[in-house]
């Protein structure tokens, strides 16, 4: 069954028709209007170039320093080096994210993080949120903590977003004779568009910063979300949490198999030259699947 693009991620009528869990909402593809495609693209390799700089860090995997968005907008954690697992759940490789909200870092970090309008904890192995806020500038920084919500001390730069006016408001255009600045516009509303599972309040797992059928170079990073549920890892068995599991395949080649048993929603791949598939699904911690993605072709033009 093929369903059209309706340029919102995974689309609301892939929704409706996938109401099982196990079931795959069809693939977010590239946009298919010739600008906000080119748009689009010349960002790719802003998504997925490996930064190895720090072998733990946490960071926004949509959003950056500056960013125009209209409210609510799409939030995306994402954490390199440490799994994800809910508040309650010791784990000294795992913890769960905290969102500061026009706020700074705790004076002391041995405190636990307090909750408040401005301390946001996302204590079921969130992925990522939706947020609404007021017009202006706001201050955004991801905080990581552990099962007591004590600070890792792996935080990440503060950014700052102006929130431009209500999502029910004109969206960006990019306009020809103002390419650069209006693509920038589209792209920083594109990226924090929410997402209709988000929305719609059901399950979705999904891979945040590739579009189906995109090109790029390898070794190349993958960033993995899922709403509805959280993540923990395999060995932990955390209610309502699964782990990713990620399944390659090339033309004339066996499928790959790669577990992410450790609750990591990051990983590192380094494919050749061609065409792969990949798929993605949550799985609980006695291997049931819990849901999954359509599959997403990706083009490796070349190996750095």
């Amino acid at each position: 069954m093929r369903i059209k693009s309706t340029g919102v991620p995974g689309g609301f009528v892939g929704l409706l028709w996938c109401a099982a869990l196990a079931c795959a909402v069809p693939a977010w593809a590239a946009p298919e209007e010739a600008l906000q495609r080119r748009c689009w693209l010349e960002h790719t390799a802003e998504r997925t170039t490996p930064d190895l700089r720090e072998p733990t860090s946490v960071r926004f995997s949509n959003l950056n320093n500056g960013y125009t968005v209209r409210s609510p907008f799409w939030v995306e954690f994402g954490i390199r080096g440490m799994g994800v697992v809910p508040a309650g759940n010791p784990n000294d490789h795992a913890g769960h994210h905290h969102l500061l909200i026009d706020t700074p870092l705790p004076a002391r970090y041995q405190d636990k993080i307090p909750f408040s309008d401005t301390h946001k904890h996302f204590g079921k192995g969130q992925t990522g949120t939706l947020l609404d806020l007021p017009v202006g500038p706001h201050t955004l920084r991801l905080l990581f903590a552990d099962h007591d919500h004590r600070p890792y001390f792996v935080y990440s730069r503060e950014i700052s977003v102006i929130v431009a006016g209500p999502r029910s408001g004109p969206a960006p255009v990019i306009d020809p004779n103002r390419y650069a600045a209006t693509c920038a516009a589209w792209y920083q509303d594109e990226v924090s568009t929410p997402r209709p599972a988000a929305v719609a309040g059901t399950k979705e797992v999904y891979i945040k910063n590739l579009r189906d059928g995109e090109a790029v170079v390898s070794p190349f990073v993958l960033s993995l979300g899922v709403i509805g549920l959280g993540v923990a890892p395999a060995a932990m068995a955390v209610k309502d949490t699964g782990h990713f599991v990620l399944t390659e395949t090339r033309a004339g080649g066996p499928p790959v198999r790669q577990v992410l048993a450790d609750g990591r929603t990051e990983t590192l791949l380094d494919l050749p030259r061609g065409d792969h598939v990949l798929e993605l699904s949550l799985e609980a911690a006695n291997g049931a699947p819990l849901l999954k993605a359509a599959p997403l072709r990706v083009l490796v033009l070349r190996q750095n």
